[in-house]
């Protein structure tokens, strides 16, 4: 029987698993609060000399090529080794993976190393797949609707969990399916939120029996905790404090109540 999103994150803070974060310049901060405010305890290791060692310690792993350079990938590499061999989670995120040589590249080289999940927007995911996107750098332009069958046969092909974020989210292993509401607007205008839940997906991956319920669960603690911060925003800049708040706020029994998912239990959505 799947693992319902409040379960999870009454595991998740129970015990607090370490996530080791290989991410941007940009995302760290945020991430690592976002981390923090849902009740997870975040690491920014990324060097190869002790990123290996520091994966086999950590619940779970994930991996962002937002800033990409050298001793980034070597870290990431390196990381990923020490997470299979301990048997860890690790999530992929590409960042506009789709913008240039080297980063379709490097993108390929981590999908082939199978993820446990891949979490990006619609441009990313279509691009990864190998179809053509609209992505101009780092912002999604595609639908998540125009994704969906793209996601399903990347999941199916990498044996990752897919999940393509944007106003409705999808999630699939290429055989179940779920779709995930909520949110804000203003969402999309704070810098890195969607680095910072690649975190959270690997947070709630180290509680989780299987890649696909920890998918759904952050993104449906996102999506919750992003609706109530709506409520008395008046623009991103207000936005920001109260979803640290709505994250940290969040009971395990009012996610369950709370989320809007469809599609959790059965077939594709």
């Amino acid at each position: 029987m799947s693992q319902t999103p409040g379960t999870l994150l009454a595991a998740l803070r129970a015990e607090p698993p370490l996530v080791q974060c290989i991410t941007n310049y940009v995302a760290m901060n945020i991430a690592a609060n976002v981390l923090l405010a849902a009740g997870a305890s975040p690491a920014m290791v990324s060097d190869a000399e002790e990123a290996g060692e520091f994966a086999r310690i950590a619940g779970a792993l994930t991996v962002n090529i937002g800033t990409l350079s050298a001793p980034f990938v070597e870290g990431m590499h390196a990381a990923i080794d020490g997470a299979k061999q301990a048997g860890r989670p690790w999530v992929f995120d590409p960042v506009a993976c789709q913008a240039t040589t080297l980063r379709r590249r490097v993108s390929a080289e981590l999908v082939a190393r199978r993820p446990t999940i891949i979490r990006g927007n619609a441009s990313e995911i279509l691009s990864l797949a190998g179809e053509s996107s609209q992505g101009q750098g780092v912002d999604g332009r595609d639908d998540v609707a125009v994704s969906e069958e793209a996601a399903r046969r990347l999941a199916r092909e990498s044996g990752a969990v897919v999940a393509v974020t944007g106003p409705e989210d999808y999630v699939t292993d290429g055989t179940r399916s779920a779709r995930i509401w909520g949110g804000s607007p203003w969402m999309p205008l704070n810098t890195a939120l969607g680095c910072a839940l690649t975190g959270l997906c690997g947070a709630y991956a180290a509680v989780a029996k299987d890649g696909f319920d920890a998918a759904v669960g952050a993104l449906a603690h996102y999506a919750v905790a992003g609706t109530r911060a709506h409520e008395g925003a008046v623009g991103p800049g207000s936005f920001a404090p109260r979803f640290l708040d709505a994250l940290h706020a969040i009971a395990p029994e009012e996610l369950d109540k709370e989320h809007r998912l469809r599609g959790h239990e059965g077939a594709p959505a």
